[in-house]
């Protein structure tokens, strides 16, 4: 009986303990400060739309059935929008089929054997004015399918299936095909489109286990971890230290605050009553809506530069002038504007939960605009109420992207069809009167205001002459870096694009763009001496190893990795091994991109750490056999170990996935030239040169090969066509020189 008595008691007890860690483990996800745990312990904590919902039930119902809402959704019968009753779409030679069974959502299509298969939708991805679905593949991979739905209404053309990439041709090899690296949600997309999202990739199995406190773009997606605030607004006793100020807030976007536009009867321009001293608004905003590159996994929310690198005016993205070209999104045309320059925030136009804008139409400009200044015909010249009496049709011209996505230049900038003339850049005058010519519209501005079109953004003159190596290049440079009253952006550009011999003035200038206040500069800058030795570059930028913004140590150690330690005192050592520190953590945390591993290739490489290097570059190529940048950095790694049958193999091996990639004939050319195969080699040169013509140093090189070869009347005609499509190169005029001068 005791014995009995005492199983039951124990029993009793275990039930009570389980009961009692069970209500404990309830509290403790709502109420973080239960086990009185140190504030830096619980800050941390992301509490939940539906906890902010108690106290902020108005910005909570804006933000219901906004795009940030409808980010990401499970898929169901509630959040599907395409059509799955048996529907087909055909594309190269796919009959992709989307039906429906017991509730769950499927599409039969080729898969990553090029096989039809059925695939279950597990989630929708965005809602208009198209939607894509995600597929789960093996290793926790969700692929965003590229056959889309386009969400608007049937007479805007909607309500069908499309292509997302409707001019390629597309099989289960190539790169866009949706199960492979670039169509992949956890590296390409997840960030943007979910609430702490946490990718956990696992390089020794090369699977996922993404996870996200919540499943779309929530309210600490911007507003941060909420715990602190949560605790502070319910007067939680034990942690009187959290600031009144700040109400525990990690971010602050009180910008707005004190800040009143008023407009100047004369200019018709608004000026702000506080300066712009602040961008904690923007740098927040602009972890999604920028064109940028994540480096880190833990966010910081007032320095987009500390986690992020965004990406400068490059040729592949914005137009000549700095008009938008490829998918860019926001951030870097609005840098570019004097809106920017001014103090204006996303939430002066935007209303920040709802996305939608603050007024309708032309309403919204003139906040800070004077309507009988500006919104009559005597500025616009066009009829009220027709195309080109809205200010969006001049300032903010649109490009439609994913085949339907029309979206706006952020620039606010004036339209220069002059330029147009010079440099083939879109302007919003003939994208409207699509019959006439850019001179046309040249003449009809000059006629109007009477004087040539000018604006502000005075800088595609410059970006052309110091990429094309004009001869007026280095004068255009120095005035564009000594001027600060243009966009920061603008000058990174330049900075970084460098392309001319370093002069007295040019290095100082250099110098000032490293210790510039802003990080955007002062990477740029690091970015510049990559063309430089290794012992110059230690000179210019051994300083940066310490810098305050992460991102900016994490690439001076990578353009210092060939710098031998030795040469190092002790104190920079310090500081070189805390900045690799830094890039190493970033090429880790994105170790599911070719594109890291092969700059982990490099950095060992520098180092002169060959396992870890060659092991890097063939992660690389497991990743995407189709990465050309593995096969170009391989090789070359390969020549400097004295391998090059190896590296002979490999080119051979990417040429197959990759027949018109010019760089990788030009790199095997090289080779040939080194294996002394020199016929083989001018044939491997002549087509890189066929298949991009515009690369100067392409030709350069195939015309010394020619003249090696004694073939100097064909080294001179390769030499005369490329200065026909680049004239100002410098390599390419003193190799003409140097042929004429022959015999």
């Amino acid at each position: 009986m005791r014995k009995n008595l005492f199983l039951i008691l124990c029993f009793l007890f275990v039930m009570a303990m389980l009961s009692l860690g069970w209500s404990v483990f309830q509290k403790q996800s709502a109420n973080p400060d239960d086990f009185k745990q140190p504030l830096k312990q619980i800050e941390d904590r992301y509490m939940g739309r539906q906890t902010c919902a108690k106290c902020h039930a108005e910005q909570d119902r804006l933000w219901r059935g906004s795009h940030h809402d409808l980010a990401m959704q499970e898929a169901n019968e509630q959040t599907i929008l395409g059509d799955f009753r048996y529907a087909e779409f055909s594309k190269d030679g796919v009959i992709s089929k989307f039906f429906q069974q017991q509730g769950r959502f499927w599409v039969n299509t080729d898969g990553p054997d090029g096989e039809l298969a059925d695939f279950e939708i597990k989630y929708t991805f965005g809602v208009m004015p198209l939607q894509q679905y995600l597929i789960e593949l093996p290793g926790g991979r969700l692929q965003a399918f590229s056959i889309a739905w386009d969400s608007r209404a049937k007479e805007q053309g909607g309500q069908r299936w499309f292509h997302l990439y409707p001019s390629e041709e597309i099989d289960y090899k190539h790169e866009l095909h949706w199960t492979k690296h670039s169509q992949n949600w956890n590296f390409m997309c997840a960030e943007c489109h979910s609430t702490n999202l946490q990718k956990n990739y696992d390089p020794n199995s090369r699977s996922y286990r993404t996870q996200w406190s919540e499943i779309d773009v929530a309210c600490e997606a911007c507003h941060g971890p909420a715990a602190r605030h949560v605790i502070w607004a319910e007067q939680r006793a034990g942690y009187e230290s959290i600031d009144s100020q700040t109400k525990g807030l990690i971010v602050q976007f009180n910008e707005r605050n004190r800040a009143k536009w008023k407009i100047d009867s004369v200019s018709g321009n608004a000026q702000k009553n506080v300066p712009h001293d602040a961008d904690k608004e923007i740098q927040v905003c602009a972890r999604c809506h920028s064109r940028r590159v994540q480096l880190f996994g833990d966010y910081r929310y007032e320095q987009l530069m500390d986690t992020h690198q965004p990406l400068l005016l490059q040729t592949a993205l914005y137009h000549t002038d700095g008009q938008i070209k490829d998918e860019v999104y926001e951030y870097g045309s609005f840098l570019q504007s004097k809106m920017y320059q001014a103090g204006v925030t996303c939430s002066d136009c935007h209303e920040p939960h709802s996305l939608k804008l603050r007024a309708p139409d032309n309403e919204i400009c003139l906040q800070c605009h004077a309507g009988n200044q500006y919104d009559t015909k005597a500025h616009h010249f066009h009829d009220t109420d027709l195309p080109g009496s809205r200010c969006i049709d001049c300032h903010m011209p649109a490009n439609t992207y994913m085949v339907v996505d029309s979206r706006r230049d952020h620039g606010f900038r004036i339209p220069r069809p002059d330029l147009s003339e010079q440099f083939g850049t879109p302007n919003p005058c003939i994208a409207c009167h699509v019959s006439q010519s850019a001179f046309w519209a040249t003449d009809k501005m000059r006629e109007w205001y009477g004087h040539p079109p000018s604006s502000d953004q005075s800088y595609a003159e410059t970006l052309h002459a110091t990429r094309s190596g004009a001869a007026d290049a280095l004068e255009r440079l120095i005035t564009l870096l000594r001027d600060k009253n243009q966009p920061t952006i603008v000058r990174a550009t330049a900075i970084e694009e460098l392309n001319i011999q370093l002069n007295k003035e040019l290095l100082l200038l250099l110098i000032e763009a490293l210790r510039d206040p802003d990080p955007l500069m002062r990477n740029a800058g690091l970015k510049a001496l990559e063309k430089l030795p290794p012992e110059r570059r230690w000179t210019l930028a051994h300083e940066r190893l310490s810098d305050p913004v992460r991102s900016v140590r994490a690439m001076a150690a990578s353009i210092l990795a060939e710098v031998p330690t030795a040469s190092m005192s002790s104190n920079e050592q310090a500081d070189f091994r805390r900045a690799s520190d830094d890039y190493l953590s970033a090429l880790r945390f994105n170790a599911d991109d070719p594109d890291a591993q092969v700059s982990l290739g490099n950095f060992y490489a520098g180092r002169g750490e060959s396992t870890q290097a060659e092991q890097a570059y063939r992660e690389a190529l497991l990743l995407d056999p189709n990465w050309i940048p593995a096969y170009v950095n391989f090789a070359d790694f390969l020549r400097h170990s004295s391998r090059d049958d190896e590296g002979e193999a490999l080119l051979r091996t990417g040429l197959s996935f990759h027949p018109k990639a010019s760089i990788l004939h030009h790199s095997l050319g090289l080779l040939q030239v080194r294996k002394k195969d020199f016929d083989g080699a001018l044939i491997s040169l002549q087509r890189s040169v066929e298949l991009a013509p515009e690369d100067a140093r392409f030709s350069y090189v195939y015309a010394v090969a020619l003249y090696s070869a004694g073939q100097i009347m064909e080294a001179r005609s390769v030499i005369k066509s490329a200065l026909l499509r680049v004239p100002n190169d410098l390599s390419l005029n003193v190799l003409s020189a140097q042929l004429m001068a022959e015999d």
